[in-house]
């Protein structure tokens, strides 16, 4: 195809931002999580874009010869802000994942001898990477910029939607050469790229795909890339050579032949070396077409110059900031916006600006009436993410449901999303949570087919292959013996049925509702009576001995122990209590848990949960613990949610480098902290109910709908005043524990008064605590 697009996709015009009420990108710091836990990316993207193009900083392989490299894990985001070296730009990148994939289409513009492979950190004259300084790094919401100082170039990057744009100012007079290496990739290894393949469509235009076998299992990532200068000569080398060419033996295939391919390749393009020092590369992915790929970079990019775009990206992201206004201290509101923002990356948008898109079957869709969207960390962001989301953007968390519901119809499995990304499901972590996700937008009143929704969401819980499912439906429990996460699954299925009793129930499904509601009871057949915790239990009903309450291998649970995993009963906080021998024991425990020491001996072993996230024995940083804090509502001592959730905004969130106390998880963690500075948590989605705590700062304004605010103000609050007082909602006196989705969906005004001292009067009759399934 001899389509030269140069003249439209470079020529400029003046682009009027958006209007909003200040500059909030100003506050968002995307450094915060790049070391050690967190793995975030510092790089350029929009809001739910599925191009984030963002420096990688090393080459570490997931595997080796199948063997598991543990250096890999720092790489998920395929930065390490210790590191010293840059390999290259790549355009997509996970946020906060504890596992990883993608890096697609990695870019490194070059001078001097040409080295067509990334060398080592140990070693960086070996390869094409490069040293850097952070004092020459700029990072902010839209734009990255960094000085590569083996080369001298100063690279500048932003995004749209689906393009990530380049701009390359090389030294004045030096060769201008730029990388594009196709066998590279986050969470590498020897075989993962399964077919590249580039064509030179004329001197300005590139188009090509690669295909790759990771996490998910069988990614397409078309592109169309646009080059500011006519491309001098090309070529490239393969570093798998293949066992048969045919007869493409006939030309001279590694120089200046526009039909390159193969499964280990690395490029290059060199251009004219004159006093122009700047080229500027824009690459669109689609995970449909080249063609595809084409498209999206004219409707993106066309008449647009680098300088333009920057700035609608950072419009973008103020305009998405906007939706809530905060007062507090220079750190508070960088520490709230950064997490803010890192609640909106991911779900991406995964379609074409047409609307085509791959579906979960591999072949090609055409949404109809919502934007498809792809990267459901469901395990995670069912918690708070996705209830955020039903809060400040309905339309956002309607089109995540369809999407959801279309990957159902796509299904060969029937199922919902368990983890899935890039057309494909990645089966991570345990539960079928997704059922959450629909059911919280439908109590929401969030406009989707509740029929479809609710078949969905049965069909997903009655996979019988799927983790025990068929011991859990024949046993009302997960055995051990069974799967060695088996405890941690029964709780969570348990969590997940009732979601599918609510839903049922309030839709009058009277037969469906009575089932779930049996099977959202099944948590209590794995608390062992007599000392009131959860245990692994075999298919036989025997208890497994001996055993650990503190141990997170080999006891039954995943990512967590049996004093974690414990409290994790969502739906039945008053069952619980009773499994635990009443208020007095579950209250001590609760206490125990902050307050305890947990030695390394029981975690160290687990990638997910550092010393960095853990509060006496109390993970926060990984999700099973997120509701915890909010359980003294349920008891006649609530102030002390008050001091913990204080004490872990403190504490786990700090304006720094290493800021986050583990992975974010896609904007979980993040949306944790965004409810519990309002002041309120939804412990239990899929209810209409958000248990109060204490706001984190004196003033919040939230947008809940066109024209609608909640404004929440706590006077005077901060570490010594943290405590609530008392509470009006709308000027009146409001004595429950928890507040409804229907108290605030369309604004209003919370005002916490708050004290030094816990108000220890300010306690709930059964009737003004918060919901629970055995509640009479």
């Amino acid at each position: 195809m001899k389509l030269r697009i140069l003249t439209i996709l470079f020529s400029t015009f003046l682009i009027s931002g958006t209007a909003v009420s200040q500059e909030l990108t100003s506050y968002v710091n995307p450094m915060i999580g790049t070391l050690k836990m967190g793995h975030t990316f510092p790089g350029a993207c929009v809001p739910h874009g599925i191009v984030q193009l963002s420096p990688d900083t090393d080459t570490i392989p997931q595997n080796i010869n199948g063997k598991y490299v543990a250096d890999a894990y720092k790489y998920c985001a395929g930065y390490q802000h210790d590191d010293k070296t840059i390999v290259g730009f790549s355009h997509t990148h996970l946020s906060g994942t504890g596992h990883s994939d993608l890096g697609d289409i990695l870019v490194m513009p070059v001078t001097g001898q040409l080295k067509l492979n990334p060398g080592t950190a140990d070693n960086p004259d070996s390869g094409y990477r490069s040293r850097f300084s952070h004092d020459t790094e700029v990072a902010r919401p839209g734009y990255y910029e960094v000085k590569l100082d083996d080369y001298g170039i100063k690279a500048q990057l932003t995004a749209t939607e689906r393009t990530g744009i380049h701009k390359y100012t090389f030294p004045a007079n030096e060769k201008k050469q730029i990388l594009i290496d196709l066998a590279q990739g986050i969470y590498n290894y020897d075989g993962k790229v399964l077919w590249a393949n580039v064509r030179v469509e004329n001197d300005t235009l590139i188009t090509g795909y690669r295909i790759t076998n990771g996490w998910a299992r069988v990614n397409y990532t078309y592109f169309a890339i646009t080059f500011s200068e006519p491309i001098k000569s090309y070529g490239y080398e393969d570093k798998e050579k293949p066992k048969y060419v045919g007869f493409w033996r006939k030309f001279d295939l590694q120089h200046n032949f526009p039909e390159i391919g193969g499964r280990k390749i690395i490029t290059y393009f060199d251009f004219v070396t004159d006093a122009n020092p700047t080229i500027e590369m824009r690459v669109a992915l689609s995970a449909v077409s080249t063609l595809g790929a084409i498209q999206n970079l004219q409707a993106e990019t066309a008449g647009k110059s680098f300088d333009d775009i920057a700035a609608i990206a950072n419009d973008k992201w103020n305009k998405e900031l906007d939706v809530i206004e905060i007062e507090g201290t220079k750190d508070q509101k960088t520490m709230f916006y950064t997490s803010l923002y890192h609640t909106m990356i991911n779900p991406s948008v995964y379609m074409d600006v047409d609307g085509q898109y791959r579906g979960i079957d591999h072949n090609i869709h055409q949404a109809k009436d919502f934007t498809n969207y792809t990267i459901f960390s469901v395990w995670d962001t069912y918690r708070a993410l996705h209830p955020l989301f039903n809060i400040i953007n309905r339309d956002r968390s309607k089109n995540i449901v369809n999407s959801m519901l279309a990957h159902y119809d796509q299904s060969v499995h029937k199922a919902l999303p368990v983890w899935s990304l890039m057309g494909n499901e990645g089966w991570c972590m345990i539960g079928y949570h997704s059922v959450s996700v629909v059911a919280d937008a439908i109590s929401k009143g969030i406009d989707i087919n509740k029929k479809r929704a609710l078949e969905a969401m049965i069909s997903s819980s009655n996979v019988p292959y799927y983790d025990g499912t068929k011991e859990y439906l024949e046993l009302g429990y997960v055995p051990y013996d069974k799967n060695s996460n088996g405890s941690s699954i029964t709780l969570e299925y348990a969590y997940d049925d009732w979601t599918i009793y609510n839903t049922a129930l309030k839709m009058g499904n009277t037969s469906v509702a009575e089932a779930y509601k049996k099977r959202a009871m099944n948590y209590r057949n794995v608390f062992d009576p007599e000392i009131g915790f959860v245990r692994a239990r075999k298919s036989d009903g025997s208890w497994k001995a001996p055993y650990s309450l503190l141990n997170t291998h080999g006891e039954g649970f995943i990512e967590g122990n049996s004093w974690n995993y414990s409290f994790y009963v969502p739906q039945d906080v008053k069952g619980l209590i009773e499994q635990m021998h009443g208020e007095k024991v579950f209250t001590q425990r609760l206490d125990s848990l902050f307050t305890m020491h947990l030695p390394d001996e029981f975690f160290e072993n687990t990638e997910d949960v550092t010393r960095e996230g853990i509060m006496g024995n109390y993970v926060h940083g990984n999700e099973p613990s997120h509701h915890i804090p909010y359980l003294y509502a349920w008891t006649s001592q609530p102030w002390k949610s008050q001091y913990w959730i204080r004490e872990i905004m403190n504490r786990m969130y700090r304006n720094s480098i290493d800021g986050l106390c583990g992975n974010d998880d896609c904007g979980q963690m993040s949306a944790w902290y965004i409810f519990s500075a309002m002041g309120f948590y939804p412990v239990c989605p899929g209810s209409d109910q958000y248990v109060i705590g204490a706001p984190y700062l004196p003033y919040l304004k939230v947008k809940t709908a066109p024209d609608k605010n909640l404004v929440i103000k706590a006077n005077g609050v901060s570490d010594k005043m943290r405590y609530v007082k008392s509470v009006k909602l709308n000027g009146k006196p409001y004595t429950k524990a928890y507040i409804t989705y229907d108290d605030i969906k369309d604004g209003g005004e919370l005002v916490f008064e708050m004290t030094s001292q816990p108000n220890k009067k300010r306690t709930f009759a059964e009737d003004e605590k918060p919901y629970s399934l055995s509640q009479k």
